[in-house]
């Protein structure tokens, strides 16, 4: 998600009775080991049912913080995000804004990625704005969406969507490249120094 526009969703992908839940994929998850590119920190989140807390930290420390749930449609699994705060504030208490007033005029949106596996790596395609943008010029009538000043958003109702993205599940013009991610493992303890067999007798 960093570096690029994702594509953007008026509507979630899920369901309710789409969402799944999986404990494989919890925990922290980065780009590369040796100079991590993003890190991606999966827990679960209680409520709403089925869904994950995503902390998303890119390599410059800035972080993202998203609701976020995995469903499967047809032979295909996708990741729902969404975004758990407004950018100036928080959903549950808008007056502890700066400008509690222009709450009113940032709208959250949902957007979605392709999971192609999760263990033993969890590979991931992310949507690209510009990308999509390809797809709509070539076919106007492909889901429902609204040109926006600076780009657009798409407008399906849930199962429309849903329709389109099993369509186009292998479509390069809407899910980018895959991008592996490895789980981060906690270091191993360090190794107790070598006990002196001589010590034992000098207590005795």
């Amino acid at each position: 998600m960093g570096g690029c526009v994702p594509v953007m969703s008026l509507h979630p992908l899920y369901t309710h009775e789409d969402a799944v839940f999986e404990k494989k994929l919890l925990g922290t998850w980065i780009q590369d080991p040796n100079d991590p590119e993003s890190i991606w920190e999966f827990k679960a989140a209680g409520e709403p049912e089925n869904s994950y807390e995503l902390t998303f930290t890119d390599k410059d420390g800035q972080k993202g913080l998203f609701t976020a749930h995995l469903l499967k449609l047809e032979d295909n699994t996708f990741l729902d995000v969404y975004p758990k705060h407004f950018p100036s504030g928080s959903l549950d208490d808008p007056n502890a804004a700066p400008w509690p007033y222009n709450q009113f005029f940032f709208a959250p949106a949902h957007t979605f990625l392709k999971v192609d596996a999760i263990e033993p790596q969890l590979i991931i395609r992310l949507s690209e704005d510009d990308q999509m943008e390809k797809l709509l010029e070539e076919d106007p009538n492909a889901i429902a969406y609204e040109q926006l000043e600076d780009g657009f958003i798409l407008t399906a109702p849930t199962k429309q969507l849903q329709t389109f993205v099993i369509k186009y599940a292998n479509d390069k013009r809407l899910f980018l490249y895959p991008t592996a991610l490895t789980r981060q493992t906690a270091d191993p303890p360090k190794p107790s120094p070598p006990k002196d067999p001589n010590e034992a007798a000098k207590k005795e």
